[in-house]
């Protein structure tokens, strides 16, 4: 067999001698079985088809025929080859992928540029019986990927018994040689000479010849039956109990959602989640809508001796309420944008207005953590003979910052600061406003047109003496008069329990923050 390959590939360049050569070839192969077929070009790029036996046993194979740019690729079942006329029959063939309206399509040799067989019909060679020659079928392409017009191919297949189902196998016959290698070189360099890389053998298949050739939109959005998928999709919800569904399911999409809002809800929300024995009069609300009532004084001060009797002592509630409270002060003086490194130069000064009462206390504990933060600090404290112990303990803690500490009205700066905290008022002793130095310090405040912060102020009927921008209450929030402050609600770390023990039905407000604002129902 291989010499009659070298043979074909000696074939002349002109007609006469192909057809003389081929002739021979034929007379010659005739003492070995199978099927051998030639293909070979020429300048005209014809495609001659020299078959030693019959034709009919290629039919059944699927093979790919090129024609070029202008009729384009072609792939089917060949169903005739007639050698006289030169030409092959597909049915059911496809055009460029899309498959024809004509049952059969006949192609001459003429018009072949590249034959390629995509699947090889295996048939046993009843005649070839008792004989061990056995091939295997591979991949046949008759293309010229990388050659000149002058070069010929011929390409032959033999086919009898004993094939191989996986193409890549080798096989042996009767003389004990195996010719395994050879073969899979051959197909994966295309054929006799040629070399192709891998991507040529998977996406070689004259895909770049059409690559001008525009997409026919359509032609393909014709072959697409909307009418019968339409009708599918109406039918399957011909079901009442789909249907059923279909409909509350389009009367819930009515329903317009914030972009933070959940659309699966398992049950509704109550929004009034804080209940209690005694309510102060009045109501706020959340920014999620949580209603947070308020509650008298009396209730007030039995909810935080609960919380000492528990082990959340004074000490603890002050250092709570001396942190949020300076994270509340801090976003009000601009917060990162304000206190950074690089402005050094723009240090925010705070003064801090305390009187000697627990109230006073909590204000130093917040002094003490905004000097902490690079925070300028003035602390104003009144001098008493004996003051509460909370308040000289933290006297003592500010002492060791770098805040300033003065007792008189005359020690404050007189030009504007960035924040007044004010926690001079007390629940306890309303009776010092009434005193000299407590109504000198309220006039410089209501004078220094710095916004101002009041901590934990006390209820009064009377309106406060300075005038707060922003209040924030500790827990839960007392029945404040109505003014333009803007009330604050601050988390000192109470548990639930210690809500319940006084009778008030508790479930936290905060979400995720320590202080929230609070909103007048």
């Amino acid at each position: 067999m291989s010499g009659d390959r070298h043979k074909q590939s000696n074939v002349g360049h002109k007609g006469s001698d192909v057809v003389s050569r081929n002739t021979a070839l034929t007379k010659k192969n005739k003492k070995q079985p199978g099927l051998c077929l030639a293909l070979t070009f020429h300048h005209s790029f014809s495609l001659r088809i020299i078959v030693k036996r019959m034709a009919t046993d290629w039919v059944g194979s699927v093979v790919s025929i090129d024609c070029g740019a202008t009729l384009g690729v072609y792939q089917g079942e060949v169903s005739s080859v007639d050698r006289v006329s030169q030409t092959i029959s597909l049915k059911h063939p496809y055009h460029n992928g899309v498959k024809c309206p004509v049952p059969e399509v006949t192609f001459s040799a003429m018009d072949i540029k590249d034959l390629k067989f995509l699947d090889i019909q295996n048939k046993v060679n009843k005649t070839s019986a008792g004989k061990d020659t056995a091939t295997e079928p591979s991949y046949i392409s008759t293309g010229r990927h990388g050659q000149t017009n002058k070069t010929n191919h011929s390409l032959a297949i033999s086919n009898s018994s004993g094939l191989s189902s996986n193409p890549r196998k080798g096989s042996s016959n009767s003389r004990g040689t195996t010719q395994s290698t050879p073969r899979r070189s051959n197909v994966r360099n295309g054929g006799a000479g040629g070399q192709r890389s891998k991507n040529d053998e998977c996406f070689g298949d004259g895909t770049d010849e059409n690559l001008d050739t525009d997409f026919d939109f359509e032609g393909n959005l014709a072959l697409f039956d909307k009418a019968a998928v339409f009708s599918q999709i109406d039918g399957a919800s011909s079901n009442s109990n789909k249907l059923q569904h279909h409909n509350t399911q389009a009367e819930q999409k009515t329903q317009s959602y914030r972009h933070d809002e959940n659309i699966l809800e398992v049950k509704p929300v109550t929004y009034r989640q804080i209940t209690v024995p005694q309510h102060g009069g009045k109501e706020y609300c959340t920014d999620t809508g949580l209603v947070v009532p308020t509650v008298p004084y009396e209730l007030h001060k039995q909810l935080l001796a609960a919380a000492e009797r528990w082990g959340l002592s004074l000490e603890r509630r002050l250092e709570a309420v001396g942190v949020c409270s300076s994270q509340m002060a801090l976003t009000l003086l601009g917060g990162p944008n304000r206190l950074t490194p690089k402005n050094v130069h723009q240090r925010p000064t705070v003064v801090l207005l305390c009187g000697p009462h627990v109230q006073g206390a909590q204000g130093i504990s917040c002094g003490r953590h905004l000097a902490n933060h690079e925070v300028e600090v003035i602390l104003f404290l009144p001098n008493f003979v004996k003051m509460q112990e909370s308040v000289t303990s933290e006297v003592n803690l500010f002492s060791k910052t770098s805040g300033k500490q003065v007792s008189s009205v005359k020690d404050l700066p007189m030009s504007p600061v960035d924040l007044v905290i004010n926690c001079l008022d007390c629940h306890e002793n309303p009776l010092l406003k009434e005193q000299s130095w407590y109504q000198s310090v309220a006039d410089w405040a209501n004078k220094n047109r710095a916004p101002v912060l009041s901590i934990d102020p006390p209820v009064s009927e009377q309106p406060q003496s300075v005038d707060a921008k922003w209040t924030l209450s500790l827990g839960l929030p007392l029945p404040l008069a109505d003014k333009d402050s803007r009330v604050y609600l601050c988390d000192i770390g109470l548990p639930k329990m210690v809500y319940q023990e006084v009778g008030i039905n508790y479930h936290s407000p905060f979400g995720c923050k320590f202080v929230i604002p609070l909103h007048s129902v």
